[in-house]
This record gives C-alpha cells, sequence and structure tokens, in this order.
C-alpha cells in the first residue's frame, strides 16, 4: 500500500508542474495588466511597480522567479492587496471553505448512499420512484440557480435561515450554503449507489445469504455495501473537486467570508497574483484528493494496488 501511495504521489508532480507552468502564462498573456483601472496610473508610479513585482523583467525570467518562489512555499505578493499576502489572504478564507465544504461532502456522501441503498431495496416501487424524481431536481438544476431558489423560499417567504453572511457562525447560516453544495452530489452518488447496488443484489454470494434466511436490510449491510462502494468511491474524487470549485459560486452567491470571495475580488480587480495563487492551492488540493480517493479505492480492490 504505501509502495502504491508513493507511485502515486510521485505521478501528480508532472501534472502540477503542466498546470502551473499553462496557468503562469496563460494570465499574463491575457490583455489587460493589474494596475489597469478606471483612472490611469502615471508611467513613473507604473515602472516603479513593474519593478516592485518583477513585472519589467522577461517572462521566462518572471516564470523562474514564479516556481523558485513556489518551491520555498511562497504563494507571492497580492497586487491588489499591500496588507496581505497570497497565502495569508488564502489562510484567512480557508476556515470557511473547509467548514462549508467538508460539512457538504460528508452529507452528499451520507444522502446520497442512503438514498441509493432505499431505491435498489424498492427498486421499481413507489419509494424508488419518489426519491429518483426528487434526486433527479438536484442533479439537473445548477448551483447558481439552486441557491436564490432557496434564498427566496426560505430565506425570504419562511425566513428560516439568513439569506446570506456568516453572522456569528452559527448552524443558520451555513444550512443553505450546505445543502446548494451538497444537493447534486448527492444525487450522483445517489444514483450510482442505486445502480452499482441493484447489480451486485443480483450475484450469487447475494442469492446465498437470501437463501439462508438472511433479511434484506441485513443482507445489504453485511454483504452487499462494500463490493457496491467501488463505483462511489471512484466518483468522490471528481466531486471533491466540483465541490471545491462549486464553492467559488456558491460563496459568493450567499457572501461568504470564504476563498471564493477572494478569488472573484480578484479575478474582478486583475489581482493575478492572487488569481494565480488560488487557482494553484486548488490544484494542489484536488491532487491530495484525488490521491487519497485512490489509495481508497486501492484498499478496497487489492488488485488495483498490485498492478
Amino acid at each position: 500500500m504505501i509502495k502504491y501511495a508513493l507511485r502515486r504521489l510521485l505521478s501528480t508532480i508532472p501534472v502540477l508542474w503542466i498546470a502551473v507552468t499553462a496557468c503562469f502564462f496563460v494570465l499574463r498573456l491575457a490583455p489587460g495588466g493589474p494596475f489597469d483601472g478606471e483612472r490611469p496610473l502615471p508611467p513613473v508610479i507604473l515602472k516603479n511597480l513593474a519593478v516592485h513585482y518583477n513585472l519589467d523583467k522577461p517572462l521566462i525570467q518572471q516564470y523562474l522567479i514564479y516556481v523558485g518562489d513556489l518551491l520555498r512555499g511562497d504563494l507571492g505578493p497580492s497586487f491588489a492587496s499591500e496588507d496581505f499576502t497570497v497565502a495569508q489572504q488564502i489562510m484567512i478564507g480557508l476556515p470557511y471553505t473547509f467548514t462549508i465544504g467538508t460539512a457538504a461532502f460528508l452529507i452528499a456522501i451520507i444522502v446520497g448512499v442512503a438514498v441509493g441503498c432505499l431505491g435498489a431495496l424498492y427498486q421499481n416501487k413507489s419509494p424508488d420512484y419518489i426519491l429518483g424524481a426528487l434526486i433527479l431536481v438536484g442533479v439537473v438544476l445548477p448551483n447558481f440557480l439552486i441557491a436564490p431558489i432557496l434564498q427566496l423560499i426560505f430565506g425570504i417567504h419562511l425566513a428560516w435561515f439568513p439569506v446570506g453572511g456568516w453572522g456569528d457562525g452559527s448552524i443558520k447560516y451555513l444550512i443553505l450554503p450546505i445543502v446548494v453544495l451538497a444537493l447534486p452530489h448527492a444525487g450522483r452518488i445517489s444514483r450510482i449507489t442505486r445502480g452499482s447496488m441493484i447489480e451486485v443484489m443480483n450475484q450469487n454470494f447475494i442469492r446465498t445469504a437470501k437463501a439462508k434466511g438472511i433479511g434484506p436490510r441485513l443482507t445489504v449491510m453485511r454483504h452487499a455495501l462494500k463490493p457496491a462502494m467501488m463505483p462511489v468511491v471512484s466518483y468522490l474524487g471528481p466531486a471533491a473537486s466540483y465541490l471545491l470549485t462549486g464553492s467559488l459560486v456558491v460563496e459568493s452567491i450567499f457572501g461568504l467570508p470564504g476563498i471564493g470571495r477572494y478569488f472573484v475580488n480578484a479575478a474582478l480587480n486583475r489581482d493575478y497574483g492572487m488569481v494565480l495563487g488560488t487557482v494553484i492551492f486548488y490544484m494542489v488540493l484536488i491532487v491530495f484528493l484525488n490521491l487519497l480517493v485512490d489509495i481508497a479505492y486501492a484498499w478496497l480492490d487489492p488488485k488495483v494496488r498490485n498492478r
């Protein structure tokens, strides 16, 4: 298992390097600059800023300087904020993003697996159809459409939850953003679980368990659940990636002080340092999460780690 994990870890290094290189040059070659605004700055100030941020150097030299800083763990300065570096702003927003992201991820897994198992147990019956219809809504509608609908219903008309903001950090401020993030992935996980569970339930060892008089619920928990989880585990890596990128939109809609707010503000203000640093942070996090999923998959299936 350790050798497999090391192989997977080493294989991520070229991927990260290519992604960092591509993002750097795309942002640097994009039209406009970080100091372009409604009021143009005097040429002398622009020149001093370019020297301060190494923007006066050739592009390849800027790239080498940036990569050198990255290897030392420095994500660079923020062009729009003199008080905080990119890393400091990410660390300020990380607890909020981590809180709603982790909660949404866990809820999506629990709800998705539970609904999928129920759908398999009651295949082609009323509970299966009802749950399938509800889940379909979550899968089809995007986050930016689900969010205002829930805000309108539960935040304005019923006034059960705040429409946005973090407030005192109590659970009432988190419920709507977490539901918006979790709903699409709970739907996909439930569909994957249902299909995989139906396939496993038709295998011989399940028929043997039923022939021994074991009830359907106990059969699912003891014999069918683990082998049926293989496709679900495969989806968790992409799901975590979608949750992270989706949180950027959800945080902006609900006005949460997470990384998404800094990223959106940086994009609007052409703060390329903050945009690039945030993208790199998310890429590293996504690669790490996919690595954990690969290790979990290898733990469930010994054939994978022995390849």
